[in-house]
């Protein structure tokens, strides 16, 4: 007697309607992979015809988020540890005013890179870069020397610190921030050299700004 074979196995397929959706996806990835690279591309690649006619364009998408430098080939790498702190002013339900102590951001982002193999790429760059772009369309005196470029250095910087915060913390509502920079220099190694860094760290320290203001208004708060 030969032995009894049943029926062969179903293997689950998907509807037509889950096929159009799978698909759409995939090409809405695609698309926007390419669209992506080539926004990327346009601003490292040298000047050419259509980078020139999208100029705007392509610095939109871009900046701040997206911006690119050679800053890893530099002749001379960095010899400071810089440190961007925040405080906020909170708004209690009594009504009354508080302000927190210094809070290290980039500590907060080096603490959750530490024994991280695969630590984000917000947590290493998004706070340095943002510090990076304020400070190279500002002066000493805060003032703006870039035109568009320290409009949104500073509204990127604030938002960075804004969303830290958040809207409410230690039950009231915060009302300002203030951000400021703590530099270090790094000490030379014995075989390095006689020039040493001056000890000692120094601070920059930038305006409050109130998190509900217009960006005019946040120019001229002190």
């Amino acid at each position: 007697m030969e032995p009894f074979e049943g029926p062969p196995p179903r293997t689950a397929a998907l509807s037509t309607p889950g096929r159009i959706a799978v698909a759409v996806a995939i090409g809405t990835v695609a698309v926007g992979a390419l669209f992506h690279l080539g926004m990327v591309f346009l601003h490292v690649a040298p000047s050419n015809t259509l980078s020139k006619e999208h100029t705007q364009a392509v610095s939109d998408y871009v900046y701040p988020e997206f911006e690119q430098n050679w800053k890893l080939f530099a002749p001379e790498p960095l010899q400071q540890n810089i440190h961007v702190q925040a405080r906020a002013e909170v708004r209690g339900t009594d009504g009354n005013l508080s302000t927190t102590g210094w809070v290290d951001l980039t500590g907060q982002d080096i603490d959750a890179m530490r024994h991280n193999p695969f630590p984000s790429h917000t947590q290493q760059n998004e706070l340095r870069r943002a510090w990076s772009f304020y400070t190279d369309t500002h002066d000493d005196k805060e003032q703006p020397n870039s035109g568009d470029r320290s409009d949104m250095s500073r509204t990127y910087l604030q938002r960075i610190v804004r969303e830290r915060f958040g809207p409410r913390l230690n039950g009231g509502d915060v009302v300002r921030v203030q951000a400021r920079s703590a530099t270090t220099p790094i000490p030379q190694p014995s075989w390095g050299g006689t020039r040493q860094p001056a000890p000692g760290t120094v601070y920059r320290e930038l305006p409050w700004w109130p998190v509900n203001a217009a960006p005019a208004a946040q120019e001229n708060a002190s």
